[in-house]
């Protein structure tokens, strides 16, 4: 079975978007797609979250998660389900929804010819290698020229404000491996004024007027920051 993880958070900021990504996947490679990496996740609260009408409608019709066995491929745009999935299921090969359009042949890349862009990679991808390359192919594929900051692809410590609030604790109890032995010193509660303090001194290293990343937290963290940020999502399915 092949699968897309829609991805709560996303989905919740990005409704018409998302509907836009879920008809490709289903429509150009017969994927399923779910909202999660696994079943009774803060469904009500998501749900409620979707605007009233076909969209909310929509995301209620979808499994909550999949049934994950050996040998399938699950692709997913949210790096919490990608690290989850991992550590929960070790025989599923997990993917980025970025790695499948980078690898679609027949996929109508649109033109940015002008726009010239800082890319941000993600802390809670900081290990996926091919993940952070499809990205920088799919910005080449879209014409985007884009620079490089210091801590980048494994060196990145950036994933907006999120790594100064709690996270979830669903996360370390499911995958240790990423949140509990690889984040120490992450996750400190910081107050709102010092989580925005931080993203500002972020956003002063940038150069450029506009900052592309491929995370709903580190975009969260770049607007927190006063950067014109965007999803790589959004350039893709504009």
């Amino acid at each position: 079975m092949r699968y897309l993880i829609a991805g709560c958070v996303f989905a919740s900021r990005f409704p018409a978007l998302s509907l836009r990504i879920w008809n490709y996947v289903r429509d150009r490679h017969g994927l399923r797609v779910v909202r999660c990496c696994v079943g009774n996740y803060k469904v009500r609260e998501f749900t409620e979250k979707m605007p009233p009408g076909e969209m909310r409608s929509l995301w209620s019709d979808l499994p909550e998660t999949g049934i994950f066995r050996p040998g399938d491929q699950v692709y997913s745009l949210c790096h919490n389900c990608s690290n989850i999935l991992e550590e929960v299921h070790p025989d599923v090969q997990v993917s980025s929804l970025w790695e499948l359009i980078d690898q679609d042949a027949f996929f109508p890349f649109p033109s940015y010819n002008t726009l010239c862009v800082t890319l941000q990679d993600c802390w809670r991808a900081r290990d996926r290698k091919t993940e952070q390359e499809a990205v920088r192919s799919l910005l080449g594929k879209m014409k985007i020229t884009y620079l490089e900051t210091e801590e980048n692809r494994e060196k990145t410590e950036f994933c907006g404000a999120s790594l100064y609030r709690p996270q979830p604790p669903r996360n370390p109890i499911l995958a240790p491996r990423h949140y509990r032995d690889g984040a120490v010193g992450k996750f400190i509660p910081l107050s709102s004024e010092e989580q925005e303090r931080k993203m500002k001194e972020h956003a002063a290293r940038f150069s450029t007027k506009k900052v592309v990343c491929y995370c709903h937290y580190c975009l969260e963290g770049l607007e927190i920051g006063g950067v014109d940020g965007r999803h790589i999502a959004q350039l893709l399915f504009p």
